[in-house]
């Protein structure tokens, strides 16, 4: 790729000016100005993508922006929270032509207009690589609203949404040939959920009152559970017979390619998980039916400490990593 053309403030001007909201003020100052409703708090999260450590470096720009914004938007949702604004700091090589940064900016506008968002402002700097992409999202909670990682109950069921493993699976698809007898239908879906991750935006704020505490799948059912636990005082056991997944999941399975275990540790979903008390059950199975969202019992918060992942049988499955680490 050339190096740019329009410098650091012209792509600022013609990139993503056109994606600042009123706060933003046109991105000619250097802060914004931001309102909060009576009766709300605003919910403020960070998260960032790092080229050839959270995606990939051929991905295609406007899917890596996505999936920028759709990892933050999970973080606002596991609170309970409305998605607002956000603000983006680039760290890109000077290889990285303008129009990676057009495309980049497209599928942050596409997304914008998908969740309700818009961009308040940020920083941007030239690095000998990889690019870095940092992204702050803010959104709003009524006040005793929020839902944190510190509620979990023993009794309390455990729940989470969707599916889990697809993104695991989506990314040795990219980087392996180990499943190379995978029809190119279902390796093209698994790949999708690697780069496309599906924040459960509507879900999220809908579960207060029903959910005692939450998190989003980001690092691996299993690690995400143990922090729920850990902050809970509490301990987890999950039946692995009753993890969700999908069709394509089920074929790899089903041919021993890879281990249910291996899934439930694999990190990338971008689910959410959560526990609440057996009398909510109902109300759940309400929600999902109401939001065409699949909502899947998987195991009981206990006394103790830690997680458990358990057979049909009751005996213990052992688990060599609970999920990602990056120490």
């Amino acid at each position: 790729m050339k190096p740019t053309a329009l410098g650091e403030f012209g792509r600022i001007r013609r990139f993503f000016a056109p994606l600042a909201g009123p706060g933003g003020l046109g991105l000619t100052d250097d802060a914004a100005l931001l309102d909060c409703r009576p009766g709300y708090r605003l919910v403020v999260t960070v998260d960032q993508l790092v080229e050839g450590v959270h995606y990939l470096p051929n991905d295609p720009p406007e899917l890596v922006a996505k999936k920028l914004l759709r990892r933050n938007l999970s973080d606002l949702a596991a609170m309970g929270a409305t998605p607002l604004h956000y603000l983006l700091t680039t760290a890109l090589p000077a290889s990285f032509a303008d129009d990676w940064v057009r495309r980049f900016a497209a599928g942050l506008a596409e997304d914008q207009e998908r969740f309700g968002v818009a961009l308040l402002g940020g920083d941007s700097a030239s690095t000998p690589g990889p690019a870095s992409l940092t992204m702050t999202a803010i959104g709003e909670v009524a006040i005793g609203k929020e839902i944190r990682r510190s509620g979990a109950q023993p009794g309390d069921r455990i729940w989470v949404s969707g599916t889990i493993g697809d993104a695991f699976l989506g990314l040795k698809v990219l980087r392996t040939d180990e499943l190379v007898g995978l029809g190119p239908a279902y390796a093209e879906a698994l790949v999708a959920r690697y780069r496309l991750p599906e924040p459960r935006c509507g879900l999220g704020p809908r579960l207060a009152g029903i959910a005692h505490a939450m998190i989003d799948v980001s690092d691996g059912l299993i690690a995400d559970l143990g922090h729920i636990c850990e902050t809970s005082h509490c301990s987890a056991t999950v039946e692995q017979i009753r993890l969700p997944f999908s069709a394509e999941s089920l074929v790899i399975l089903c041919e021993g390619w890879e281990q249910p275990a291996a899934l439930a540790t694999g990190g990338d979903d971008y689910e959410l998980l959560f526990t609440a008390p057996p009398e909510m059950n109902d109300a759940i199975a309400a929600l999902a039916a109401e939001l065409a969202v699949s909502i899947s019992e998987i195991g009981v918060i206990e006394g103790g400490a830690g997680v458990r992942l358990v057979d049909d049988a009751g005996q213990e499955i052992p688990v060599e990593a609970a999920g990602w680490r990056h120490f």
